[in-house]
């Protein structure tokens, strides 16, 4: 019964013939990220119209009043003050447009935004963002964003119910941002650059800075810490450091990680690294099965006897042991014998997580047991 239930391992660099992996090489670029190339984030504040009849509740969002007040004023539309109160907008909702500024972003280039209500608007299905200024952290207009709302979906709501696709709430407008203000861009005037290893690795750091200096024939490049590569850019890309860059992200460098296993317990999953090693350790398996079985029975009473008509439960348990098994597993195997030795004792996804739980505690594993 147990042989039924498949062990669902996932292993990386998984080898189930015995024979030793060999790790594959990884590009520079996909290891590393280049100090100061990256995203920044912004975010606005903005009106959705055009909705039919899905926007936010006067009554429940009265900041929704205030915004179509000021834009109407800002527009030349003045409204009496003791009418404003009155004012029900009902295909128009506030909402949140967050976009992220990409590195080297120039001033003309649109970029996609995403727009979230902020009140109790139902959906933004046929709605359009009007023009939105969308800041950065210092409280500057970097981006002004327009357009249509695609939700990618749909919600239609009856009197008894409704059909819903997908998430009505939050939509994505493509290219939908035009970039106003630039970034200072000092990126090809630098004399060194700092790589930032994507996972923190004293000896892939190491690995990658002999590739540069191997590349280049000379000594440019040196690890800092754990974490960063400090590189000196030669004379010849003096102002030319993205030529530099270019020439140096596309080098191979074989990583190295460090032995782990995860183990998702709501799952049952386990995965292992190439590295994973155990010494030499005996497994005992075995399960028991405990089976509760209800079965209610009605007692009846005897005709004339003032008894009254009660359920009696019937409880049936049913014990069941499985052979035990005693397995060796003997020191230094790598993934593939571990693998092979466990599916002997023919273990189950619950099973594992405890023996290799019971492995760790022992000393014997020698990699970092991660359970999330």
């Amino acid at each position: 019964m147990q042989k039924s239930l498949s062990i669902l391992l996932v292993t990386i660099f998984i080898s189930m013939t015995g024979w030793t992996p060999i790790s594959e090489a990884a590009r520079i670029k996909d290891l590393v990220n280049v100090e100061g190339v990256r995203g920044n984030k912004l975010i606005g504040f903005g009106l959705v119209i055009g909705l039919a009849n899905t926007g936010d509740q006067a009554t429940n969002v009265f900041f929704s009043i205030q915004t179509m007040v000021n834009m109407l004023q800002k527009l030349g539309v003045t409204i009496p003050q003791d009418r404003i109160n009155q004012l029900q907008f009902k295909n128009a909702a506030t909402v949140m447009v967050t976009s992220e500024l990409p590195a080297f972003a120039r001033q003309g280039d649109r970029i996609d935004v995403v727009v979230s209500s902020l009140g109790d608007s139902r959906s933004l299905q046929g709605g359009t963002l009007l023009m939105t200024p969308v800041k950065g952290t210092d409280s500057i207009t970097y981006a002004v964003a327009q357009g249509p709302v695609s939700i990618g979906g749909f919600s239609i709501q009856g009197a008894s119910q409704g059909v819903q696709k997908n998430h009505p709430n939050v939509g994505r407008i493509t290219g939908g941002a035009t970039v106003e203000k630039e970034l200072p861009d000092f990126f090809n005037s630098k004399k060194e650059i700092s790589l930032s290893l994507k996972t923190t690795d004293f000896t892939t750091g190491s690995r990658i800075a002999k590739a540069i200096n191997f590349k280049m024939k000379d000594v440019f490049a040196e690890p800092v810490d754990g974490r960063t590569i400090r590189v000196k850019v030669p004379k010849f890309y003096i102002n030319n450091v993205s030529g530099f860059v270019t020439k140096i992200e596309t080098l191979d460098v074989e990583p190295d990680t460090v032995a782990k296993v995860i183990i998702d317990e709501r799952t049952g999953t386990v995965v292992m690294g190439e590295k994973v090693r155990i010494s030499t350790v005996a497994v005992a398996h075995g399960n028991l099965f405990v089976q509760i079985t209800e079965s209610p029975e009605v007692s009846q009473p005897a005709p004339l006897s003032l008894g009254q008509t009660t359920v009696v439960p019937r409880t049936e348990i049913t014990v069941e042991e499985s052979e035990d098994r005693l397995l060796v597993v003997p020191k230094g195997v790598g993934i593939g014998e571990v693998v092979n030795a466990l599916n002997a004792i023919g273990v189950t996804p619950r099973d594992l997580i405890s023996i290799l739980q019971a492995i760790k505690a022992s000393g014997s594993l020698h990699a970092e047991l991660e359970i999330i």
